[in-house]
């Protein structure tokens, strides 16, 4: 090979050589999402330097917005209020792939092996399951409760195995849909379990789904160990003889607080904290909060419960000692804060505030602000460590 030869290859060699000198391989488990509602696109970050890494456009209406991740926590799910799924790179930071699969969706769930997606939808109203690889189209649950009457979907939770639990509002019905032979799902039908299921939850051994009645009083609980059992009542009445406050967002379970034997729940129209033993489900104790509790979240540990909350008390949020049953702190992070996010083992919260374009980040042990990251209009912060539990 003469010189001139050797001189036209060298150069590209040595651009690809620099080039890979300088892009690090990495892991993703310190990696999640950051939901931009305004502007239709999520944020990548990172969580051991509470920075973000990029982000990715093109997402559709994420005005309530959720995510679920791929086993291997490279690939995130988003369900788009739009009916929109899309499948997110997050180690390129790209869209994989996309699609409307219905006209309003209310978030979704991934199976306990991680190849089925499935979707929870208001209109039309069911539920829709998809390939995780591909997003082709699995099966199609129609939530038909009545001839030419369907309900909107909510609470819809994995249940292990290849099981979908899911509440219909309009009905009072809870569904077990068993996808093991996929185009042909298994149906469990649980009638008149209370009126109007908004939220549900999956307790974190995967043995209970429990399902939030904004109707009536009390929640309607599922042992998913034995479903041959049914439905029953927990907590009725625990708001009885008392006038309720008018409730201005609706709480979420989803994000429910677990610290040993006890399980801590926002009361629906009320300003407190429902304190419930989950060895009998039978409430102990209520614990008085500033306002309506929107999200009331454990830190990963257990040691306290993190409640941010509706209007006109959206600025702030009260952290709760597990041990005392006390609000032990008062926190004002931003304006409208909307969503918390606890890093994998506990040490700091991320927490939205969408009216002042922000993300704060919190040391849970001193309870002192960290880090702020600027966000637009930020709701919905999701890390990939839920890849790996039951019920996210």
């Amino acid at each position: 090979m003469n010189a001139k030869m050797n001189a036209k290859w060298i150069a590209p060699l040595v651009l690809l050589l620099a080039g890979c000198a300088a892009w690090q391989p990495r892991g993703t488990g310190d990696l999640g999402l950051v939901v931009e509602r305004a502007a239709g696109r999520v944020m990548v970050v990172e969580t051991s330097g509470h920075s973000k890494l990029g982000e990715v456009t093109g997402l559709g209406d994420l005005s309530h917005a959720s995510v679920v991740y791929s086993r291997d926590q490279r690939y995130a799910f988003v369900f788009g209020r739009d009916g929109g799924l899309t499948k997110v790179d997050l180690l390129a930071q790209r869209i994989d792939r996309r699609i409307v699969q219905a006209g309003n969706s209310i978030g979704g769930a991934i199976s306990e092996d991680g190849r089925l997606v499935a979707v929870a939808n208001y209109e039309p109203g069911g539920v829709k399951v998809f390939d995780s690889a591909t997003l082709e189209l699995v099966a199609d649950i129609p939530s038909e409760y009545a001839p030419g009457r369907r309900a909107k979907v909510v609470g819809l939770e994995d249940a292990g195995g290849r099981r979908f639990a899911f509440s219909l509002f309009e009905a009072g019905e809870i569904w077990l849909a068993d996808l093991g032979a996929e185009a042909s799902p298994r149906l469990q039908k649980f009638k008149n379990i209370g009126q109007e299921p908004y939220d549900a939850l999956v307790t974190r051994d995967g043995r209970y789904y429990l399902a939030g009645l904004f109707g009536e009083d009390g929640l309607a609980l599922l042992d998913l160990w034995h479903p041959e059992r049914g439905v029953r009542r927990i907590l009725p009445g625990y708001g009885r003889g008392q006038e309720k406050l008018p409730v201005y967002k609706m709480p979420h379970l989803e994000g429910w607080a677990q610290a040993g034997n006890l399980a801590y729940l926002p009361a629906v129209g009320r300003h407190e904290v429902l304190v419930v033993d989950t060895r009998t489900w039978r409430e102990t104790g209520r614990i008085p909060v500033r306002g309506q509790p929107v999200f009331v979240m454990a830190e990963p540990g257990g040691r306290r419960v993190w409640v941010n909350f509706a209007l006109p008390d959206n600025g702030a949020v009260q952290v709760i000692d597990t041990e005392t049953l006390q609000v032990i702190q008062t926190l004002h992070p931003g304006r409208a804060v909307l969503h918390m996010e606890f890093t994998p083992r506990g040490e700091a919260v991320w927490i939205s505030c969408r009216d002042d374009n922000r993300v704060a980040v919190y040391d849970t042990a001193t309870l002192r602000e960290l880090a702020r990251l600027p966000a637009a209009s930020p709701s919905g912060i999701f890390f990939t460590a839920r890849a790996h539990g039951i019920g996210f």
